[in-house]
């Protein structure tokens, strides 16, 4: 089973965007939109989520856009085609890394 978090503050405009991508992909994956949510803010949220920028998502544990945490109460950005950048992870981008996982998980070990 594939694990999906969002990362995101409280306060991100580019939040909601980015749940609504986040079920696009998993639809178009052919999963269940289902994944755990991270308030950085949050006493609930464990200490290794709140060094990543809002919104992020990490698909088993991974940055979908293959970046670091860099411990910074930011927004982030990502650059979905060169010169383009965007608020939020376009659906394609979440996509590419959920069918990723799924093949990791297709292949015998």
């Amino acid at each position: 089973m594939i694990q999906v978090e969002l990362i995101y503050d409280s306060d991100c405009p580019a939040a909601p965007q980015a749940r609504e991508n986040l079920r696009e992909a998993m639809l178009r994956a052919g999963l269940t939109p289902r994944w755990v949510e991270w308030e950085r803010s949050s006493p609930d949220a464990p200490e290794r989520v709140r060094a990543y920028g809002s919104p992020t998502i990490l698909i088993d544990g991974r940055d979908l856009a293959g970046n670091e945490a860099t411990g910074a109460a930011c927004c982030r950005i990502y650059q979905p085609q060169p010169g383009k950048f965007a608020a939020v992870p376009p659906a394609e981008l979440i996509l590419a890394a959920l069918r990723e996982a799924q093949n990791s998980l297709e292949k015998p070990q």
